[in-house]
């Protein structure tokens, strides 16, 4: 019996992507990922992430990785329909990950808050049989699930680690971080507009380059 688990990582992000990872293994190495101590990736310190990574690598079967850039993500929230938005394309990317790991049973941390409604988005698009678990919090309640939001993180940290290289700091991503949001007040101060790794859509992305045209105006 094939097991796997998918989660994402940076789905509330304002700039950079959005990342769904799985994993998948036969069900008697579950007990290897207790082992390791596997938590949801949010309960762990950046380095412990960085050492479980390749120890769950080793464990898996396989791993498969799907990333949504900002303007994918745009796409989706400006001219998506109902119920084909932002959960809808974590489904698709869920799904694509199913088609590559071809599990039995599959656990993921649903995205929609009607966790059975994103089970039925995932299988519209898996032509074969497969048992699908979809449950919120999922990443802390199935090891598997763990791994996979581990897996996740370390990919979309160091997509950031990237931008801050090519860009220089622009903090964590989140607009919670005070860091992120100068340095997008900043570029489009200089700028006019914000840059391609940024999720325009997103409402303090709109407010930033609203609030330069409406100072343009009345200069």
């Amino acid at each position: 019996m094939l097991i796997a688990g998918i989660d994402d990582a940076g789905r509330g992000s304002i700039l950079g992507p959005l990342v769904i990872a799985g994993i998948v293994l036969d069900e008697e190495n579950l007990p290897k990922l207790t082992a390791l101590r596997v938590r949801d990736s949010k309960l762990l310190s950046p380095r412990r992430r960085e050492q479980l990574a390749p120890e769950i690598k080793k464990i898996a079967l396989k791993c498969h990785i799907v990333k949504f850039l900002p303007v994918e993500i745009d796409d989706v929230v400006n001219f998506g329909r109902k119920l084909r938005k932002l959960n809808w394309l974590e489904a698709c990317g869920m799904a694509d990950v199913i088609l590559n790991l071809r599990p039995d049973t599959v656990f993921v941390d649903a995205s929609d808050v009607v966790a059975e409604r994103f089970k039925a988005q995932i299988l519209e698009k898996v032509p074969f049989n497969v048992k699908v678990v979809s449950e919120h919090k999922a990443d802390r309640n199935y090891p598997i699930v763990s791994a996979a939001s581990i897996i996740a993180k370390v990919e979309r940290d160091a997509a950031i680690d990237e931008l801050r290289k090519a860009y220089g700091d622009l903090g964590s991503g989140y607009v919670a971080d005070k860091k992120t949001m100068n340095f997008l007040e900043n570029w489009i101060r200089k700028h006019g507009a914000h840059p391609d790794f940024v999720r325009k859509s997103w409402k303090p992305a709109k407010e930033l380059a609203d609030n330069k045209f409406n100072q343009m105006k009345m200069i």
